[in-house]
């Protein structure tokens, strides 16, 4: 290079820096005061956009929980250093000024924290909030996909709700992708799969205004949307099941005896767990937690009931495989007992009877004869190895299941010091006294017997069916069951006769349960003792493809009250697998990926 050449050059560089010298003079000296005011009303808001949550559907793809678009009023406070007028925000969208003092005072300790105002605001609202934010600093209309429950209460204690996320729970490795002020599963399936549902936050990196105005976004992050469950339940079964308890409390469980994956699990009273979306008033709250009807608990896993007569099973079966009686032996049913200073009833006097009609007319002197050739411990064994009086294992967080109750021996001389007597063997041989069950537990069993042996953990989620143990049973033995279970609802003098089916052949044991416990009404006044109205069935006999357990509280005779329920959620059941037989899936299995 010649020596000009190097002298341009050199001149070209150093014009270049002299330029930016007065650039830079001129910035910070000259218009340095101004740059450094707009700088002061300029911030950077990072703002968390919360991902949709994953679809729950029923086994045949129907949604049950989905998410819906709303317009809500929010608003970001510290976004300048103006003061909000309150009083002038609380007129301009109509609402009352504590209500607006309420939200403000109960927001997370987080300047850039939509905190929602109005939800589910007009377009016309919607218009006049983005004339006038200019008039109240961070007010801005938020999009928000709320929560959904499309069938209100039916089903609310299988999906559960959401709730505000509490400090607990945000140190949880689970709810890792979970945001500060986010909506997270409470209980049920929102709960149990929420990492699942939740999906992960998107990022919105901005610049605003002393406004809050945006100026630019520089740099965006998409949400991703959480993953879909699938659940066993049928939500027609469900929905029918609910119908035909009308007004009654109650619970029902319709189990596939197959697999184990529950059709339909209902609990009365129940629920609206849309009310949830929102964040409770502590009325609410409060009027839900301490409503004397306890809609709120799951009956149908965290309830105890004595079976009644519905627990005949446990002691025909017993009797059966340990030979004390012979299918064709004829017992004398007189209609009551005396065992010391104790008579020991009927409901009638039945005159000889054998088994089979011993258990389709629900003889009580018969069973107390089982129970003490058999024993209370002989009980115990078989009760206790077809699922009762324990956890059935079943996955429903945040819940606590209850494991009912089969006494022995030991158990009164450890819990009461006591010894066993022969009447409590006779109470206990017909669900009384200190047997309990809950609803489920009764599905389970009954499940067991009608498929050969198979104890399965009752899944709500399609595709999640566990093999727990096997028992072994006599094919004779449930041969004979399943004839006498028949009988109970297709010989004209069975106790549940009214309730026999063109559709298909329905098989069951109905059971009375005496309590001690008042019947209430729905403000809580009592009504007077009632018993508790037992069913346990399924269907076809030859071939069984469901298994119901119901009970309904203080409802009087099982024949008459619980089993007709249970003939509903059957023949809909039935119905609809002829209807979708043959026809492809809706929905594709995303169980796996939750396992």
């Amino acid at each position: 290079m010649t020596t000009t050449k190097i002298k341009i050059v050199s001149f070209i560089i150093i014009g270049i820096f002299l330029i930016l010298c007065l650039r830079l003079w001129q910035l910070q000296i000259l218009e340095g005061d101004e740059h450094k005011e707009i700088s002061k009303n300029n911030k950077v808001q990072i703002l968390k956009t919360p991902p949709l949550r994953g679809v729950i559907y029923d086994r045949n793809g129907i949604p049950l929980v989905k998410n819906v678009p709303t317009f809500n009023a929010s608003i970001i406070l510290d976004s300048s250093g103006k003061k909000l007028d309150i009083d002038a925000l609380a007129e301009f969208l109509g609402l009352e000024k504590h209500h607006i003092q309420e939200k403000l005072n109960a927001r997370i300790n987080s300047p850039f924290v939509p905190i929602r105002l109005k939800r589910d605001i007009s377009l016309e609202d919607v218009a006049r909030i983005k004339v006038r934010r200019s008039d109240f600093p961070g007010l801005f209309v938020e999009i928000k996909a709320d929560r959904k429950y499309t069938f209100g209460m039916i089903g609310a204690h299988i999906t559960g709700h959401l709730g505000k996320i509490t400090t607990e729970q945000l140190r949880s490795p689970e709810l890792r992708n979970s945001l500060p002020f986010s909506m997270v599963g409470q209980w049920g399936i929102e709960a149990l799969f929420d990492n699942h549902l939740t999906g992960i936050p998107g990022e919105n990196v901005m610049k605003v205004d002393a406004l809050g105005r945006k100026l630019g976004i520089i740099r965006q992050k998409q949400p991703m949307q959480g993953g879909d469950v699938k659940l066993s339940i049928d939500i027609s079964v469900q929905k029918t099941a609910t119908d035909a308890f009308g007004d009654k409390a109650g619970a029902l469980v319709a189990m596939d005896p197959n697999s184990g994956e529950i059709l339909a699990l209902v609990s009365l009273p129940s629920f609206d767990p849309n009310i949830f979306s929102e964040i409770l008033s502590h009325d609410i709250w409060k009027s839900l937690k301490h409503d004397p009807r306890h809609p709120l608990l799951n009956r149908a896993v965290q309830s105890q009931y004595p079976p009644g007569s519905a627990f005949k099973i446990i002691t025909a079966l017993a009797a059966l495989e340990e030979g004390v009686v012979c299918p064709d032996e004829r017992i004398k049913c007189t209609g009551s007992i005396s065992i010391g200073d104790y008579t020991f009833r009927c409901w009638r006097a039945h005159g000889y009877i054998n088994l089979h009609d011993a258990f389709v007319q629900s003889s009580n002197i018969f069973f107390y004869e089982m129970g003490k050739r058999l024993g209370i411990d002989k009980i115990y064994k078989y009760a206790t190895s077809l699922g009762l009086g324990r956890e059935t294992g079943i996955k429903l967080t945040p819940m606590v299941e209850r494991s009912g109750l089969i006494p022995n021996v030991k158990w009164k001389r450890e819990e009461k010091n006591l010894p066993w007597f022969l009447g409590d063997t006779l109470v206990a041989s017909i669900g009384q006294g200190s047997v309990s069950v809950t609803p489920i537990q009764m599905a389970v069993m009954l499940s067991a017997i009608v498929n050969g042996g198979y104890i399965h953990r009752p899944s709500l989620v399609k595709g999640d069916s566990e093999l727990l143990r096997e028992i072994q049973l006599s094919p004779e033995t449930i041969r004979i069951l399943k004839e006498a279970m028949s009988g109970v609802v297709n010989d004209p003098d069975g106790t549940a006769h009214g309730i026999r089916s063109s559709l298909t052949t329905i098989g069951g044991k109905t059971g009375t349960a005496q309590v001690v416990a008042l019947a209430r009404d729905e403000t809580g006044k009592a009504k007077g003792p009632m018993s508790h109205a037992w069913f346990v069935g399924f269907a076809p006999v030859d071939n069984p493809e469901i298994v119901v357990s119901v009970i309904v509280e203080h409802g009087g005779r099982g024949g008459a009250v619980a089993a007709p329920i249970a003939k509903r959620v059957i023949e809909e059941y039935l119905k609809r697998q002829e209807t979708l037989r043959g026809k492809a899936p809706v929905f594709d299995n995303v169980s796996a990926s939750l396992n």
